[in-house]
């Protein structure tokens, strides 16, 4: 049985990604929320949050097609082959500002799917993804298109509610999305925000 990043024994998703292409098995996080959403359709801009290794980015690039665009940015730098209708910049995402990203507005998804380094102290890494999720939804709010998506990851904690308020506050409709490629012994699931206010 082969290994994942993380050292843990490859599971199946683990394989079904790396026979398919892709660096890593979040990719079929992403698919079920698309798949139950409707989050990506032809011609679309994206913007990935958290890119590396590229997963989520490449398969971004799929569903928005030749017209459509995706920007990946990360602290990690990403060496891969991309598409035509993808980039990666290596990018601070608490440095970048709208107009380093094309100005505001300018996305029809931002997703995030940015965790932190976990230091195994659980209230710590809650609050460290609260953060991070936080951040993100700060940065849909200036870079989502009105009636544009934002899928951000968190850990669950004290603190979600407070994600899941400030979700609604800028969309019109909020899912709470857990898939079932995420591992069961992870705290982590997905808030869907649908329809930019």
């Amino acid at each position: 049985m082969g290994q994942s990043r993380s050292g843990r024994p490859q599971d199946a998703f683990g394989k079904r990604a790396r026979k398919e292409g892709y660096p890593a098995r979040s990719v079929y996080k992403l698919e079920e929320i698309d798949r139950r959403v409707r989050l990506f359709r032809q011609g679309l801009r994206v913007l990935d949050l958290g890119a590396f290794p590229g997963s989520w980015l490449l398969y971004a690039a799929e569903r928005v097609g030749g017209n459509g665009y995706v920007l990946g940015l990360d602290i990690q730098e990403h060496r891969a082959a991309l598409p035509k209708n993808a980039e990666f910049r290596h990018a601070d995402i608490y440095e970048v500002s709208p107009d380093s990203l094309g100005g505001a507005q300018s996305y029809d998804v931002v997703m995030s799917d940015m965790a932190p380094n976990t230091t195994g102290h659980r209230n710590l890494d809650q609050l460290r993804s609260f953060e991070l999720y936080m951040r993100a939804l700060e940065i849909a709010d200036t870079m989502a298109k009105p009636g544009g998506s934002f899928v951000g990851k968190i850990f669950q904690s004290g603190d979600f509610p407070k994600a899941k308020a400030a979700t609604q506050k800028l969309f019109e409709k909020v899912r709470i999305i857990k898939p079932e490629a995420t591992r069961s012994e992870s705290f982590e699931c997905f808030l869907v925000g649908l329809g930019r206010r």
